[in-house]
């Protein structure tokens, strides 16, 4: 005759086939610098903290770094040789240039800030990437990803989407100075090449710095040729300033590629995340369901022997 205490066990085994209690097989000890105590030597501690870091993240800190270094040291140095060779060249009139030196000033200063913010949120971003590879990586420990965690990993995602189209739009406004400065050597090219021709004079060739709107038409000189054009251009001021200004737009590039890579990593973890939260609430649940197996088995088996 079945009792109602193994009726009740076999109504349970059929509901919750799937959770059985789990079989643990002996793992055999790793051979290596372990101590007898079953304490990681130095090799293996060592391997386990490299599998815990976030390369992706920390080659797209290093790409940002170099690139905003590069954008805002070069930029400010590059910006102050401008200033120098308009005043010297073509605009002897100090009220002439003065909002342009005013607006350069303030362009410096967001060049600091710009430093500032990035240095900053490059080790945000490369602290996020170890939080969410510990994250991963440890699902099954004792660390465990919150809905709070996610929502920031969420916001990393579009502060870093945000900042990508912005500075899309810097490393353009970067190439427009690398523009100019290409057009001044080339004119100066023109009229080296045009020496050794005697028939075709030099002091054709002009630059107008007014044209492009930086300096008022009522500027004076405003315009530079033939001679006066290649002396500027054998100066050091215009040598460096051009050559910074190209590794300015080198570095807003990189700093967009940075970005870029930034933007691909946190998306993928973000989506671990999600994942690692809906595979903790189905390791929660199997527990807690085995657990409750156990402690229908026991009472049952405190039944039986009541009996007997």
């Amino acid at each position: 005759v079945i009792t109602r205490p193994e009726m009740e066990i076999g109504r349970y085994h059929w509901m919750y086939r799937s959770s059985r209690p789990h079989q643990y097989h002996h793992v055999p000890a790793v051979r290596g610098n372990i101590s007898p105590l079953g304490i990681q030597g130095c090799f293996e501690c060592c391997i386990k903290c490299l599998g815990g870091v976030p390369y992706a993240s920390l080659v797209a800190t290093i790409l940002c770094f170099s690139g905003v270094a590069l954008f805002c040291g070069c930029g400010h140095v590059a910006l102050t040789g401008t200033v120098s060779i308009l005043e010297q060249h073509f605009s002897t009139t100090v009220s002439d240039h003065a909002l342009l030196s005013e607006v350069i000033q303030l362009m410096q200063y967001v060049i600091y800030g710009i430093a500032s913010f990035f240095f900053l949120y490059g080790i945000i971003l490369l602290a996020e990437g170890f939080y969410t590879t510990s994250a991963v990586k440890e699902l099954h420990g004792e660390f465990k990803t919150t809905a709070c965690g996610r929502c920031i990993s969420g916001m990393f995602v579009f502060l870093t989407y945000v900042l990508g189209v912005a500075w899309l739009g810097v490393f353009g406004f970067s190439a427009v100075p690398v523009f100019m400065f290409y057009n001044i050597w080339s004119s100066c090219e023109v009229i080296k090449s045009l020496q050794t021709n005697v028939t075709v004079p030099g002091d054709q060739i002009c630059v107008d710095i007014r044209q492009y709107g930086i300096i008022p038409w009522t500027a004076v000189p405003g315009r530079a040729c033939g001679p006066i054009l290649e002396n500027i251009c054998n100066t050091n001021e215009f040598y460096m300033s051009y050559h910074l200004f190209i590794v300015a737009c080198a570095g807003a590039g990189a700093t967009v590629i940075a970005l870029i890579h930034f933007l691909m990593i946190l998306s993928s973890n973000w989506a671990y995340l999600k994942d690692a939260s809906k595979m903790q609430a189905y390791q929660d649940i199997k527990a807690k369901e085995e657990q409750e197996l156990q402690d229908i088995q026991s009472r049952s088996k405190e039944q039986l022997n009541s009996y007997t």
